[in-house]
């Protein structure tokens, strides 16, 4: 489990394909204190480490992670928002977070607020944000503004806008999105009930 709180900030170095399979290498300085087989968020999407030195690591993506993901989208020094697991004396920062992408949003602007930041996204997936909710975009715990059918807003501040990989989105750019599992769980509750 994840919170939606980025660590670190990791550089995408190599890129290997293996019959269906894509293995990423990153550069992260977080990469001496990881272990084989540990879970890692990257972009929002969990994937588990096989292999590591002092100074990168790598990561294998199968064809299912990549065809409900922008994980083919990334090429080499691509920036990668990561957050290790929750720990479980941790603090509760961000929201819960699987790791698990629902799908893939695009940006359709990026308004400049004069301090922060808005982006809007669209999406085609059967769930639905809410006005005032979470939502995880590549990683990222955010609140939801503009919620509507296939679309939202989320306005970021300049912490977050410099931390993350927030400040080389622009409109076009394809995005990882998590819906906040409180919802979704309602959503399908819901259409049980009808």
């Amino acid at each position: 489990m994840f919170t939606g709180i980025i660590e670190e900030i990791g550089e995408l170095v190599s890129i290997e394909k293996e019959q269906s399979n894509i293995h990423f290498t990153v550069k992260a300085d977080m990469s001496s204190e990881l272990k084989v087989d540990q879970s890692l968020a990257h972009n929002g999407c969990c994937l588990t480490v096989v292999s590591k030195d002092d100074n990168q690591y790598t990561v294998t993506a199968i064809q299912e992670t990549l065809d409900k993901t922008n994980l083919e989208d990334w090429e080499l020094g691509s920036q990668l928002n990561l957050e290790r697991c929750m720990k479980a004396d941790g603090r509760f920062d961000g929201h819960i977070v699987q790791g698990h992408v629902d799908c893939i949003a695009e940006c359709v602007g990026v308004e400049d607020l004069n301090g922060s930041w808005k982006f809007s996204f669209i999406y085609e997936a059967a769930h639905r944000t809410v006005e005032k909710g979470s939502v995880t975009i590549n990683g990222t715990s955010l609140t939801v503004v503009d919620s509507a059918e296939n679309s939202f807003s989320v306005c970021i501040i300049p912490y977050t806008y410099k931390h993350t990989n927030f400040h080389e989105l622009r409109a076009g750019s394809i995005v990882n999105i998590e819906f906040d599992i409180f919802g979704k769980y309602i959503q399908r509750y819901l259409n049980q009930i009808r």
